[in-house]
């Protein structure tokens, strides 16, 4: 199958675990593992990835100089450049006769999404509350509860088109495995002349991926993080996990915001479009692809 692999953020720099580079390059050799498993069975794969946690570091770095902060979508470039970078020679050190590449993508978005008034996405790492607070008030931020933590929000638009999508396509053709959409994508914006430029925001790497699934006419999309199955009753001593289910059964609403319910709203998007998505553990990703594991979301006529 040609598969969209969606890389949660959290799956490659563990909650509450130290944003070191160490650190990062240890889980994302483990997601390679991982992920070489589903290439030594045959599936041709694009790979995404979140940048949470990397980009609100990079965003904490980029406040030390507050006379020239480079703003969000440079830094969503960056991290998505640093990601890529240890994600691409990780795969090949593990599969050694396929060819990789990893390709900065462009993300239209609309300037008068209602996300720029509303900000959900969470970035960098996580405070206590009273220290959230605190930093909220000294640094302008708007902040939101992240489980029982706290954690910095920002604007999160919906994409509209995969602008490297043509590019992709031809790489996927000859048998590339792409590394692309890296943090959901560079966000920007058609000005009136027909010219881009950049807007300060953080794409859904999950929404991105269910559009560049579609764009590239994929079987599968397969979203990994580090939550076994989607929930519903999450949070609670009523929590079940959910197995095989019909899109038209899920209702986004009952599951949290910035976390699982762009997870579920994406698959049920993909699934519209005639195809399955499935969300479920990095570490079992083949048995979610073989319907073992994780949860999966069907169109309504499968």
């Amino acid at each position: 199958m040609r598969i969209v692999v969606a890389l949660g953020g959290n799956a490659l720099l563990r909650r509450g675990e130290p944003m070191t580079a160490e650190n990062q390059r240890a889980n994302i050799r483990r997601a390679a593992a991982v992920l070489a498993k589903l290439i030594a069975a045959g599936h041709a794969l694009v790979i995404t990835h979140g940048n949470g946690p990397q980009v609100g570091l990079l965003a904490l770095q980029a406040a030390t100089t507050p006379d020239a902060p480079f703003p969000l979508d440079v830094l969503d470039a960056e991290s998505a450049g640093m990601i890529g970078y240890v994600l691409q020679q990780e795969l090949g050190n593990v599969v050694q006769d396929r060819l990789f590449a990893t390709l900065l993508t462009q993300v239209r978005v609309d300037p008068r999404d209602c996300a720029f008034r509303a900000p959900t996405k969470p970035i960098g790492p996580v405070y206590d509350e009273t220290t959230a607070r605190r930093l909220a008030a000294e640094r302008g931020w708007q902040i939101a509860p992240d489980n029982d933590k706290w954690r910095r929000v920002v604007a999160s638009p919906k994409p509209l088109a995969i602008l490297e999508a043509e590019v992709l396509g031809l790489l996927v053709e000859r048998g590339v495995i792409v590394i692309c959409a890296g943090g959901g994508g560079i966000p920007v914006v058609e000005r009136e002349d027909g010219s881009l430029i950049g807007i300060e925001a953080v794409i859904d790497k999950d929404f991105a991926s269910a559009l560049l699934a579609r764009q590239l006419h994929a079987d599968f999309l397969l979203m990994l993080t580090d939550v076994d199955a989607v929930y519903r009753g999450w949070g609670t001593d009523a929590a079940v996990p959910l197995g095989i289910v019909k899109a038209s059964d899920l209702a986004p609403g009952d599951f949290p915001a910035g976390s699982m319910r762009p997870k579920v709203e994406a698959g049920i998007a993909f699934a519209d479009a005639g195809k399955p998505a499935a969300i479920g553990r990095l570490e079992d990703a083949v048995e979610i692809v073989a319907g073992l594991r994780g949860t999966w979301i069907e169109p309504v006529d499968a």
